[in-house]
């Protein structure tokens, strides 16, 4: 009974099509930046590219913008957690 109040979404495939050009983008320019030595940054370049890749792969591919709120609740606090272990592990290396 309660799967029949559900909404279905549709996605078309010209989204899908955009998505994989610009994670196809995405990972051509974490190749570049890759072989650009920036220093400490390319790091951290390529972990902000690797979070708008895995936002394009959770959001469109895993249909997680169709769920309901406490589900994108959790989906944020799991994400927040491993931002602060990334942060603690990086100031624990960045110290040594």
């Amino acid at each position: 009974m309660e799967n029949a109040n559900k909404k279905t979404h549709i996605t078309p495939y010209t989204t899908y099509l955009i998505v994989w050009i610009a994670l196809l983008a995405f990972t051509s320019i974490t190749v570049s930046v890759a072989g650009i030595s920036l220093g400490n940054y390319t790091l951290v370049i390529a972990l902000f590219i690797a979070a708008i890749k895995s936002a394009l792969v959770i959001n469109i591919f895993m249909h997680i913008k169709f769920e309901e709120k406490i589900f994108k609740v959790f989906l944020a606090l799991s994400g927040m957690t491993l931002l602060i272990i990334f942060i603690l592990t990086f100031t624990d290396f960045s110290f040594r």
